[in-house]
C-alpha cells in the first residue's frame, strides 16, 4: 500500500467516525425529547379525565394498596406534566430522568408488575415502563445532550474533546 493510499484510508476512517460522533451525540437529545413528550401525554391524559382524573387515578392507586394514594396521584400527574416538557428542554434533565425512573420503577413494582413483561389479558405489562426508563437511562448517564437548557445555564458542561492527533 502506498503512502496515499494509507492517508486517503486514514482521512475516510475519520470523517466516517466524525460522522458517527456526531450522530451519537444526538442521541441524548432525541431520547430526551421524544421521552419527555411521551411522559407529557400521560400526565396530560390524567388531567383531562381520560382515566376518570386525577382523583380516579387515585382511587386506582388506593385499589393497589398504595398509601396517601391521592397525594401519590398528583405527584405523579405533576411530575409528567411539568417535567416532561422539562425533559424535552433539557431543563434539569438528569434530576427529572432520575424521578421519573423512581416514578417508573414504583409502577412497575405495584400495578404492571403482576401483569408479567408482557399482559396476556386485560392492562399493560412493564415491558413500556421498561423502555421509557432504558430512555431516561440515557438522559442520567449521557446528559440532556445539545442544544438543552441545561447547557445554555452553564448547568452542564460539554467533556473536553480529545485531540486529533
Amino acid at each position: 500500500m502506498t503512502n496515499t493510499e494509507s492517508q486517503a484510508r486514514t482521512t475516510t476512517r475519520f470523517r466516517t467516525d466524525l460522522g458517527m460522533q456526531r450522530g451519537s451525540a444526538l442521541a441524548p437529545v432525541v431520547t430526551r425529547i421524544i421521552v419527555g413528550g411521551l411522559m407529557f401525554a400521560h400526565g396530560l391524559d390524567k388531567v383531562s379525565n381520560g382515566t376518570a382524573g386525577v382523583e380516579g387515578f387515585g382511587q386506582f392507586l388506593a385499589s393497589e394498596g398504595a398509601p396517601v394514594s391521592l397525594l401519590l396521584a398528583w405527584g405523579v400527574t405533576l411530575l409528567e406534566l411539568v417535567g416532561g416538557p422539562m425533559l424535552i428542554l433539557g431543563l434539569l434533565a438528569r434530576p427529572v430522568a432520575a424521578l421519573m425512573i423512581v416514578e417508573l420503577l414504583l409502577a412497575v413494582a405495584m400495578v404492571t408488575g403482576a401483569n408479567g413483561l408482557i399482559a396476556a389479558g386485560p392492562g399493560v405489562g412493564y415491558e413500556r415502563d421498561l423502555a421509557y426508563i432504558m430512555g431516561l437511562l440515557v438522559v442520567v448517564l449521557l446528559g440532556p445532550g445539545r442544544p438543552s437548557a441545561d447547557h445554555a445555564l452553564g448547568l452542564e458542561v460539554a467533556p473536553a474533546r480529545p485531540n486529533a492527533d
